[in-house]
């Protein structure tokens, strides 16, 4: 076990530390408080563990012509600068990594939604006037999300409310109203914690390690992506099944591996405009007091230990009398961790990120819960 690791305990329960990393408060003339981190301008990424074979769906770029004239017809980029930034984010290539077997017709709809997430996040939760605004996000969100529960309901005066109301009314028409009801309830909990990053980037709060954990598990907008999964693939995974503590686990590290993941993809583009404040690397660095190469090894360890976690249980769960539903959602949930590096590692939204390359063996295969409360219950014996 590293030092770092060593300090988890006590670094879930700072909420501010002095010292390499920390973060700066300062208040803008007449606007809110914006966050400044000491952070460094760029990382080196180091190999990815991953033993999930790559995968993409044969129609990939089919369902990336059918997203962009939907993106067209339905008026979701203002301007030219919107339309190249979803055009950056090579969705459909995104998409068609987590599930490659899908149902084609299942397939464009998650990949329309995929396209839809990153300009709406970009646009408004990590980017944009409600970005750092606690006062104005919430009712905007709330807006949206009500587009998303009732997609039947009257017009909107909000281009993104309007488009993501076309995609779900056409879910609601293609799968069963239980996926649904999966994908908009997922829905809900994206906007719902972006709300908690917002007021920490309003306030120039760093959060804990903790904190950061369970907050990044939602803000990544990594559980609607994976409710798509089974839009994508047409069957639907019965109650009992996925809604059991192992299935509901494995959702949640597949979630967290991709996210922290991101968290490396991202974080060049993300230093460039000014928001790395709440990143794995420098949560680290910020409150274990880490320099920056230190803090990438750690970020590095702890993400093996979770991946390590969701193989091994998955292999357990796998062995279990299970439906052909959930052997494909299990299936796909590996997907979405190699799919999600293997896409950025030649996405242009990364500006050029250079591939690492594999690693052969986990950088900590330790099997022992990590030390933070909100997700220590993923080593339970379920």
């Amino acid at each position: 076990m590293t030092d770092a690791v060593r300090h988890l305990h006590a670094a879930t329960a700072l909420s501010c530390a002095d010292g390499p990393g920390r973060a700066v408060e300062r208040r803008a003339p007449g606007r809110r408080h914006v966050t400044a981190v000491d952070a460094p301008a760029s990382i080196s990424l180091r190999p990815f563990y991953c033993p999930v074979p790559a995968a993409v769906h044969p129609r990939a770029a089919e369902a990336e012509r059918d997203a962009l004239a939907w993106v067209d017809r339905i008026g979701l980029a203002a301007d030219g600068e919107a339309r190249e930034r979803l055009l950056r984010t090579n969705s459909a290539d995104f998409y068609a990594r987590l599930a490659p077997r899908a149902d084609y017709d299942g397939l464009r709809l998650a990949v329309r939604w995929v396209y839809w997430g990153f300009l709406f996040d970009d646009r408004r939760c990590d980017g944009g006037r409600f970005s750092d605004d606690p006062v104005a996000f919430p009712p905007m969100a709330a807006r949206v999300q009500r587009a998303v529960d009732a997609p039947w309901s009257g017009a909107v005066d909000d281009r993104y409310a309007r488009a993501v109301q076309d995609i779900v009314r056409d879910v609601y028409e293609l799968r069963t109203p239980t996926q649904a009801r999966r994908f908009t309830d997922a829905h809900r909990a994206w906007l719902f914690a972006t709300t908690w990053q917002v007021a920490n980037r309003a306030r120039g709060h760093v959060p804990t390690l903790d904190d950061y954990a369970a907050m990044r598990l939602q803000t990544c907008g990594g559980a609607p992506t994976i409710a798509l999964l089974e839009i994508a693939n047409g069957p639907e995974v019965p109650g009992a099944e996925m809604d059991s503590p192992a299935v509901r686990a494995l959702t949640e590290m597949a979630i967290t591996v991709a996210a922290w993941d991101n968290d490396f993809h991202s974080y060049d583009k993300e230093a460039g405009e000014h928001h790395t404040d709440q990143n794995l690397v420098n949560v680290l660095a910020h409150h274990c007091r880490l320099p920056p190469d230190r803090a990438v090894a750690e970020a590095v360890r702890l993400r093996d230990r979770v991946l390590t976690r969701f193989l091994r249980l998955r292999e357990v769960v796998a062995a279990r009398p299970a439906s052909v539903a959930l052997r494909t959602y299990l299936d796909c949930l590996g997907h979405a961790i190699r799919g999600n590096n293997d896409w950025a590692f030649g996405v242009p939204r990364y500006r050029g990120l250079m591939a690492p390359g594999w690693a052969d063996e986990p950088a900590d295969d330790n099997p022992d819960p990590l030390p933070l409360p909100t997700i220590a219950w993923w080593w339970d014996d379920l």
